[in-house]
């Protein structure tokens, strides 16, 4: 149950946005170097960018590269788990999964502020798009929560709230942030901060075209969900050109109104920190009572993958 903030319940918290190369170390490096200026600036919760620990990888089909794959709990989630614990700071840490022969996820883990890991969340709208072949390599999957979860809470439908020293998270992954009904689920488990590790970016032929509206329609969806659920949302994206995909940055932490509190470049590697008021929560549903006169008895159709008619028909 997620009980009522009082007023001044602020928490900061923080997006690690960077450019990535072929040297996994470095990477890995990057990533603990972001928690320590995050923790440095105050913040108590940490979100990296999706698949930080290398290139995103998925812009071909090849086999080679499952080899990038770790167990969980494994390297990349200890790395980050001892930086969690000496810098005293949640982390959502996403990694690349080999959760049994064959079986491979694009996962999360959310780390509490003394290391200990409360679970994982693998992704579960997997996306198939030229230069972005994730069906290739990730099978959808679940959240799971370890014994050290305490009082988080998984959906029968396979998403959770973990509920760290500092905040409810509620950890999706990139392609999920375009599904209003995950970001609806993660808020009705009691989620406070959703937290979506991204890579997304630009393809060259594109750019001029659409470029800035696909980079817009994102940033609008993010501010959607927080204003639709009434929930503070942090994403971070990377930067940099990696082959065909020229990703664009523009992390963002944003408030239940959908007001943008921090927000990154198109192109540098930076740490972004934002105060949150928790209180804030209950003060914008309280005004906004979206949750109180939702229709439940009236959505038995979002299940359905199709409710129109064949074309021509009535």
């Amino acid at each position: 149950m997620t009980t009522a903030r009082p007023a001044g319940s602020t928490v900061k918290v923080a997006a690690v946005q960077s450019a990535a190369t072929d040297d996994r170390d470095q990477n890995i490096h990057r990533a603990l170097d972001g928690i320590a200026r995050a923790a440095e600036a105050g913040a108590k919760l940490v979100c990296l960018q999706e698949l930080f620990a290398s290139l995103y990888f998925c812009q071909s089909e090849d086999p080679a590269l499952f080899a990038l794959a770790e167990p969980f709990p494994g390297p990349t989630t200890d790395a980050v788990a001892a930086a969690a614990r000496r810098h005293r700071v949640a982390v959502v840490s996403p990694f690349f999964e080999r959760r049994a022969p064959g079986l491979f996820h694009n996962s999360t883990a959310v780390i509490d502020e003394d290391g200990r890991i409360l679970g994982v969340y693998r992704k579960m709208h997997i996306p198939e798009d030229p230069s972005f072949y994730e069906k290739y390599f990730f099978t959808p999957g679940e959240a799971t929560a370890l014994p050290a979860a305490g009082e988080s809470v998984l959906s029968q439908d396979g998403f959770g709230m973990f509920r760290t020293r500092s905040a409810a998270v509620g950890p999706l992954i990139c392609w999920d942030q375009w599904y209003p009904e995950a970001a609806r689920i993660v808020s009705l488990l009691g989620a406070e901060v959703l937290c979506y590790p991204t890579a997304i970016g630009w393809l060259a032929h594109e750019k001029d075209e659409l470029g800035e509206a696909q980079r817009e329609a994102w940033e609008i969806m993010h501010r959607a969900h927080a204003i639709a659920n009434g929930v503070f949302v942090v994403a971070a994206n990377r930067v940099g050109t990696e082959s065909s995909i020229e990703f664009w940055g523009n992390s963002l932490i944003c408030d239940p109104f959908g007001r943008v509190l921090a927000r990154g470049s198109t192109s540098e590697s930076e740490v972004l920190v934002a105060e949150c008021d928790l209180s804030l929560i209950e003060r914008t549903r309280c005004d906004w009572p979206f949750l109180r006169d939702r229709r439940i008895d009236a959505y038995r159709g979002i299940t359905s993958r199709f409710l129109g008619g064949r074309p021509g028909s009535p």
